[in-house]
């Protein structure tokens, strides 16, 4: 069965098509990326801009129209937090639906966690043990942490790049500060985290995953794999340097280089409350969990 997920989150509308195969993984068969450019186009009061609307609506028709002419037969459409936590997401579902008869769902950011968590269990294979995940998106942040494919902890955190940059970030270069803000401000938010997450057992396994830490593994990591000890040396160097700067570093696209100084930042700062010395970088996420679980439930 040709399966697709839908992910409308704060930079694009992200078509992932596959066909699904109940005993193995998906077998990709498209991608597309419609840019959305959400991140900066939020009101005081939370709302998207009528202009980030529009975007946001042609964005989501052209890859919906791309999902029909590869005969998809199972969309699953989810607006991300960027929408679901807009206060005119009425007005955008309405959009969305008239304009291409497609109703945009959400999950909590909890449920997110848990679904992205499944993802990377899946992808690490058979007995990866005690896993920790963190995530970090446009808008929130994921933390989750189990031995099975349900995690124990599932958390969402307000720490997403796009609003520390907007709020706490709005020059760059950006000075010492500015990102000790940042710092501080991740730190009262994920210090009772991770007196919650150290009641667990110690982690065998810790993950990150999302396009921030791809990023990030690109920029200052080794492979797939993100040491604490690295990170912490480049954020001061991402924090002198432009927005365009930055875009000219590896594997950062432009249109995240502004929120990259914000990410490192939040990344080093958990892995500093958590204890964590170094993480490894899975490709698999939302995204995957979703199209793992509707065929899990297609199976049944």
């Amino acid at each position: 069965m040709r399966l697709a997920v839908l992910d409308v989150g704060s930079n694009s509308a992200h078509l992932q098509v596959v066909d699904a195969r109940t005993s193995e993984a998906p077998l990709p068969v498209f991608r597309l990326k419609a840019p959305t450019l959400l991140a900066e186009s939020v009101t005081p009061d939370g709302a998207l801009t009528p202009d980030a609307v529009e975007r946001l609506v042609s964005a989501v028709a052209r890859t919906v129209e791309a999902s029909r002419r590869h005969a998809v037969a199972d969309l699953i459409p989810l607006a991300t937090a960027t929408i679901r936590d807009a206060t005119n997401n009425a007005e955008i579902r309405r959009r969305v639906r008239e304009a291409t008869g497609v109703e945009l769902r959400s999950l909590s950011g909890e449920d997110e966690a848990r679904v992205t968590f499944l993802a990377v269990r899946r992808y690490l294979g058979a007995h990866p043990g005690q896993l920790l995940l963190l995530d970090i998106g446009g808008m929130s942040m994921e933390f989750a942490a189990g031995a099975g494919e349900n995690p124990d902890v599932a958390v969402s955190l307000p720490l997403g790049a796009g609003p520390l940059t907007r709020q706490l970030l709005p020059h760059h270069p950006a000075g010492p500060g500015a990102v000790a803000a940042v710092r501080d401000h991740v730190h009262a938010a994920v210090r009772p985290i991770a007196a919650q997450l150290t009641r667990l057992p110690r982690p065998d396994r810790v993950v990150g995953t999302s396009k921030t830490f791809k990023q990030l593994v690109r920029v200052a990591g080794d492979g797939r794999r993100l040491t604490r000890h690295r990170l912490r040396r480049w954020v001061p160097r991402l924090a002198r340097m432009s927005v365009q700067e930055r875009a000219k570093l590896p594997g950062v696209a432009a249109s995240r280089a502004r929120q990259l100084l914000a990410g490192a930042v939040t990344a080093a700062t958990a892995m500093e409350l958590l204890d964590v010395p170094a993480l490894e970088v899975c490709p698999w996420a939302l995204r995957e969990g979703l199209l793992l679980r509707r065929i899990t439930e297609l199976s049944v």
